[in-house]
């Protein structure tokens, strides 16, 4: 049995490719497996995955039709064999030492997912990334699967999938799992190398960002077809609150189309509104410091138009602030 599965979904990355496989295959960690799955690219990124797998046997190289980065992880996952099973996107890359002390940490306090710091790296510059957990790591936990290591049993026992053709798949997969781990463990260094191709939001957002509310629809959902709510409910009313407010948020109000930006503002607030009216008394709301959690402590539905208007006019320049 290999000590670590890393699943490798593959779209269109030919540029990249190379540089993550190498990552991978130079592991100080030798007893792994690399599957790397071919979501019916369009360049020529097979050629990159046959000379790689043919120079190297822990590479096992699948190919399946288009169906997105959810998919593709999925369809990987069947083929796992290792004690534990990792995620990494094709166009980015890793410390040659990740696994290494992902699993040595695994295995020191038979913890259920160990995840890492990592690097935003932009064309120019590279953001740390590290975790700070507050309050406990539900309400505080980044929501990237790809820096984490899961114990392939637990995803076995539990069966969590990554939502089929959904943006922000991280999300849902990352809180439909956590009400069964156990333990979590925590290296503290940057070993994942999150590659940002565009710096503004302007570039990267479009109308898709309203998806976020199909995530958390499912996530509440699950929560209550679990019956996990009622435990959990302080916990889901601060994610969803902090999704609305704020990463969605600013997103929403990078969109060109008035209309379409109004429209998913208004159903975001609404949302929220719905499934959570007193999310104001939040518990982790009222506790936490900073502006940002003094900004939502003071919203209500004026100031959150208003604050849409300045978003969207401002741009990045308050993106840097308030991201995250």
């Amino acid at each position: 049995m290999p000590k670590v599965s890393i699943i490798v979904p593959v779209y269109n990355v030919y540029p990249y490719l190379r540089r993550c496989l190498q990552s991978l295959v130079d592991q100080t960690l030798k007893d792994i497996e690399i599957i790397v799955v071919n979501d019916g690219t369009l360049d020529q990124s097979q050629e990159i995955i046959d000379e790689f797998a043919k120079k190297d046997p822990r590479i096992l190289a699948l190919k399946k039709k288009n169906g997105g980065l959810s998919d593709a992880r999925n369809y990987g996952l069947p083929y796992a064999k290792g004690e534990y099973i990792a995620f990494v996107d094709s166009d980015d890359y890793v410390d040659v030492t990740m696994y290494e002390k992902m699993y040595q940490k695994a295995k020191s306090g038979s913890f259920d997912l160990v995840e890492c710091d990592c690097y935003w790296e932009y064309p120019n510059k590279k953001v740390l990334d590290s975790s700070h957990i507050v309050d406990n790591y539900f309400v505080d936990i980044r929501v990237m699967a790809w820096n984490k290591i899961y114990r392939r049993k637990l995803l076995e026992k539990t069966k969590v999938l990554f939502p089929k053709g959904l943006q922000f798949e991280d999300i849902c997969f990352c809180y439909q799992l956590l009400p069964y781990v156990q333990k979590i463990g925590y290296v503290e260094e940057a070993l994942y190398y999150y590659i940002q191709r565009n710096t503004s939001i302007a570039n990267t957002v479009n109308e898709r960002v309203r998806e976020t509310y199909d995530i958390l629809k499912l996530i509440l959902d699950y929560y209550d077809e679990k019956k996990l709510t009622k435990k959990y409910q302080k916990e889901l009313e601060y994610v969803t609150m902090k999704f609305i407010l704020g990463r969605n948020f600013y997103r929403i109000c990078a969109l060109k189309d008035k209309k379409l930006r109004k429209q998913y503002l208004e159903e975001g607030y609404q949302f929220l509104m719905t499934h959570f009216p007193n999310w104001k008394k939040n518990p982790y709301l009222l506790k936490k410091k900073g502006w940002r959690h003094f900004y939502y402590r003071h919203l209500n539905h004026f100031s959150y138009s208003v604050s849409a208007f300045f978003f969207h006019y401002a741009g990045d320049f308050i993106l840097e602030i308030f991201k995250g």
